[in-house]
């Protein structure tokens, strides 16, 4: 028998031994660890308050375990805040006063915040809460206040962004009446304006509201146009409003539910049929990034929580419980950094004894507290919510989920990051399409308009003249004209009803109340809805209203009286152009003449000849291309490139000058008396302006001085009859369609320049109004349909076209600015031609000019000059059109080529004979008239020089011309 023990038996001996070695050795560190006092104030009964508390206790357990060789250990004492600012500071002054404590987590609101953090800035006991989220905390700038949730102001840019990128204009918060409800709204309006997004209403919630004041309010909301909400308030009170919301039907299509992280961070632990009544909803939700250690947590969590609270049901751990985890770890490892062994407190210097003072005024000072403040300033390490990072006193902000609530809690549709903005890549997860309230993936345009809600209050405007435009009708109780057809045809294709009336902008006894500017001043200020008439868009108008596009011609014109063209018709023929370009045209005349007779004189017989034969033939010739005329024929190639050029240069003037005096003499009935603004400004007559009309600060911005107001087309023709020197004007600016019209009554008038540019009549409404792009589209539709044409006939009959189409009499001269370019190219054709002439003459010439040179080497410049200049003037005899045949019998002339030279021998008779002379060279070649050549010999030379050479031939000079009668070869 053996009686040795079996090992395997013994392992579990081995195991419990192990663990009592563990345990015995936990125990005594725990014995000899100093215990720290930290105070934990929450809403016991609420489920943030239980899910936070068994978040820390886990937290510290936990941590603990796992850092056992920790000098310090945290002693947790619970009080209960009852939900009650009063009762979260009763608790903290309990905690510091009784408890000594060194630190305080929580409490659970920004409104019980409030008070703690001045109770701890007294005690220097540092306050770390993780659901105080108003940004108005901040502003008490206390040292030992320490924000471990994200802070409000956090999410505002992306609310933002997120209507933008819906092109939603107009939205309205809803928040609760507290300062955890009103320290994010500057925050949120000031991010909304920045994206040009309007906040026509504030809806403001008291967090006591019961059932009825709260559908009272969303009544209240469903008369108003705006169908964007951002929900900011306490969970429990979202709830009770969406649900509200739910059953008086604003959960339907049309409506559009944006919640903050403050209700959307516990839609997990929120019953289903909460969510139903909430579905299609927006929630921003912060974004915790996934990980093994997360998941574990949850886990253990879930089977503790379990333990303690039975009744509930599959609870869900948010990111609160989280916050609470993680703000438990960093005060721990904030208490271990401090190094104390010994954490006490100091008693106030005021005298306990007096039984008169308050439990305030007997607070006691922590000793560490400062130490503790001064390790969690700046915390850093990674924690169930990822990096964990304390800046300042503030939790570094995350990233936030754009969540798309439904019945199972919220599906992520997008995601916020504070560099890359909205996207909808941040993680390998994807995300999916929004389904809207009313089980719709259309998206909501932001705005419908209310079937309960009021009816629009149009403004007309009230005047005397051009009533085809608008007018009031009956007893002020209606409008009609041209403007408000069009806006009656633009609101019927409107997909929505606009219940609207037309009020007219009038005072009690029926005169207009101010001018166009005035009528825009009162829908800016709400006092009209809108605003329809012969209302011009300009710059400074748009700064208070928004326009809708234009549904006339734009523009300012001046209007003149016409005049017959009896006066200076003689003379008519200069008007087609302007004196710069009758000027240059003459002056390139003349250079075209210049150039052609340097490229033609020395091979041309037609360009030579005395010097005023010359300077005639030149002129004559280029004044003749005109009418392409000339008679001189052209020799050179570039003489024929130059012509060419110009031919084309002068056939296009000369045809714009035939079309500009052909509209002189066959419109002479519409020739202004005034022809531009520049008459106005140097004489100063009397100019008309409508009354009323912005165009008074428009002329007196172009320096006219002398102005005259009328009110009718009837009042504006008799000022024209007047004229200025009878109490009159002589010419008027108004806007485009008045003037159309003013000449379809008055033919005796003409639009002239100048035209100010402007941006036509509109419809007028509240800046941010949803109801111009809608309005914009449809007066598109209308214009472009055949509706328009009806509209303009009902109101202007016959004279309907003057609207659309006018005459408009401009300056009809023509000017050098319209030319130059032709003037360019013939002029850099004609250079052209004259370097590569002079190139190819002076190549030529090169042995003669070089002669002349060396021969007057001691000569002026001006001499040389005079020389090349003679040289230039002799005939280029290698030219084809000197060239002749053979020297037939009766030959009168013979040309030598290629020079030579003749030397007269010494004799005192004179005239010389002919053996006196001697020719040098024997490259003569003697061509007849014919153009043939035949070379002749010294012998042959000598007798032709001989009997023709003139008897004042000196030594050395050149042989250009023998003449030779009846010379027979």
């Amino acid at each position: 028998m053996n009686n040795n023990p079996n090992p395997a038996a013994l392992l579990p001996l081995y195991f419990f031994a192990g663990c009592a070695v563990f345990f015995a050795t936990a125990v005594a560190q725990n014995a000899t660890a100093v215990s720290v006092n930290v105070g934990v104030v929450l809403d016991m009964e609420s489920w943030v308050g239980k899910m936070s508390l068994s978040c820390i206790d886990m937290s510290l357990s936990e941590f603990y375990s796992l850092n056992p060789h920790y000098k310090t250990r945290i002693v947790l004492h619970h009080k209960d805040s009852r939900r009650d600012v009063v009762g979260a500071a009763a608790a903290a002054v309990d905690l510091i006063k009784n408890n000594k404590v060194h630190a305080i987590l929580g409490p659970t609101t920004s409104m019980q915040t409030n008070f703690v953090i001045q109770l701890g800035q007294k005690a220097q006991v540092p306050i770390l809460t993780f659901t105080a989220s108003s940004p108005a905390l901040a502003s008490l700038r206390s040292p030992y206040f320490f924000r471990l949730t994200q802070n409000d102001s956090a999410q505002v840019a992306a609310i933002s962004h997120l209507v933008k990128s819906y092109n939603w204009r107009q939205v309205v918060p809803i928040y609760e009446d507290d300062e955890f409800g009103d320290g994010m709204l500057p925050y949120l309006i000031d991010a909304l304006q920045g994206v040009n997004a309007r906040v026509p209403y504030r809806s403001v919630i008291d967090p006591t509201a019961t059932d009825d004041q709260i559908r009272e309010e969303l009544y209240k909301l469903m008369t108003m146009q705006t169908r964007v909400f951002v929900v900011h308030m306490v969970p429990s009170l979202a709830i009770r409003l969406l649900m509200k919301a739910n059953e008086i039907g604003m959960m339907t299509e049309g409506y559009v539910w944006i919640l903050t992280a403050a209700t959307t961070n516990v839609l997990d632990s929120m019953d289903s049929s909460v969510l139903n009544s909430m579905e299609g909803a927006l929630g921003l939700k912060t974004y915790i990034p996934k990980s093994k250690e997360l998941d574990s947590f949850k886990t253990r969590w879930k089977r503790k929580f379990l333990i303690k609270n039975p009744i509930l049901n599959e609870p869900q751990l948010d990111v609160f419980g989280l916050w609470a985890h993680d703000a438990a770890r960093a005060l721990a490892i904030a208490v271990e950094k401090t190094g104390e062994t010994e954490f006490t407190y100091k008693n106030n210097p005021t005298d306990e004894s007096k039984n008169n003072l308050t439990d305030l005024q007997t607070l006691g000072v922590s000793e560490n507290g400062e130490k503790i403040r001064e390790a969690l300033w700046e915390m850093n390490f990674r924690g169930l919510t990822g990096d964990y990072r304390i800046v300042k006193g503030e939790l570094e902000s995350a990233n936030f989920e754009i969540v798309n609530v439904n019945g199972n809690g919220g599906k992520r549709v997008g995601f916020w990051n504070f560099e890359k903005g909205l996207t909808k890549n941040l993680s390998q997860s994807g995300t999916k399409p929004v389904i809207w309230p009313g089980d719709t993936a259309a998206t909501p345009k932001g705005w419908e308009w209310p079937v309960a809600g009021k009816r629009l209050r149009i403004g007309v405007p009230v005047k005397e003249g051009y009533s085809e435009f608008v007018r009031v009708t009956g007893n002020g109780a209606g409008a009609e004209g041209y403007c408000t057809d069009v806006f009656n045809a633009a609101i019927a294709t409107l997909p929505y009803a606009v219940p609207f009336d037309y009020v007219p902008f009038a005072f009690p006894n029926g005169s207009g109340a101010g001018s166009y500017d005035d009528l825009i001043i009162q829908v800016s200020k709400g006092l009209l809805d809108g605003a329809v008439g012969d209302i011009t868009i300009v710059a400074n108008r748009s700064n208070y209203v928004d326009f809708t596009l234009p549904f006339t011609e734009s523009g300012v014109s001046m209007v003149v009286p016409t005049q017959g063209n009896s006066k200076n018709r003689a003379w008519l023929f200069l008007k087609p152009l302007t004196l710069d370009l009758w000027i240059t045209s003459f002056c390139f005349f003349v250079f075209m003449g210049f150039v052609v007779w340097i490229l033609e004189h020395r091979i041309n017989e037609e360009f030579r000849g005395p010097p005023s034969h010359q300077i005639g033939t030149s002129l004559w010739f280029s004044f003749c291309t005109m009418v392409f005329a000339q008679r001189e024929s052209l020799v050179s190639n570039l003489a024929r490139f130059v012509v060419v050029i110009w031919f084309f240069v002068v056939f296009i003037l000369t045809q714009s000058y035939t079309a500009s005096l052909t509209s002189l003499l066959t419109v002479q009935q519409l020739q202004p008396t005034i022809t531009d603004v520049n008459q106005l400004l140097k004489n100063q007559p009397w100019v008309g302006y409508q009354d009323g009309s912005f165009v008074l600060g428009l002329l007196a911005s172009v320096g006219i001085k002398n102005l005259r107001p009328y009110d009718t087309p009837e009042q504006l023709d008799e000022l024209f009859k007047l004229g200025s020197s009878n109490g009159g004007i002589d010419a008027a600016f108004d806007e485009i369609p008045y003037v159309k019209l003013f000449l379809s009554k008055f033919p005796d008038y003409i639009m002239a320049d100048p035209n100010y540019k402007t941006d036509g009549f509109g419809f007028a409404f509240p800046m941010g109004s949803p109801l111009v792009a809608d309005v914009s589209r449809a007066v598109l539709n209308v214009t472009e349909s055949e509706m328009m044409k009806q509209i303009q006939k009902k109101w202007f009959d016959d004279q309907c076209n003057s609207l659309s189409s006018g005459t408009k009499v401009t300056s009809s001269r023509l000017n050098l600015s319209s030319f130059w370019g032709l003037f360019l190219i013939a002029g850099s054709a004609a250079i052209i031609a004259l370097l590569v002439y002079f190139f190819i003459f002076l190549y030529k010439e090169q042995h003669t000019l070089r002669r002349t040179a060396h021969d007057g080497s001691n000569s002026s410049f001006r001499e040389k000059i005079r020389a090349f200049l003679k040289t230039y003037d002799k005939r280029d005899l290698t030219s084809h059109t000197f060239r002749k045949t053979n020297l037939p019998q009766g030959d009168k002339m013979i040309r030598v080529i290629h020079g030579g030279s003749v030397e007269a021998s010494p004799s005192s008779n004179y005239p010389p004979s002919p053996s006196n002379y001697s020719v040098h060279d024997t490259s003569f070649e003697f061509f007849s008239e014919s153009g043939n050549s035949s070379p002749m010999n010294h012998q042959a030379l000598q007798m032709v020089v001989s009997t023709t050479m003139h008897p004042t031939l000196g030594n050395g000079e050149e042989i250009t011309e023998i003449h030779v009668n009846n010379f027979g070869g």
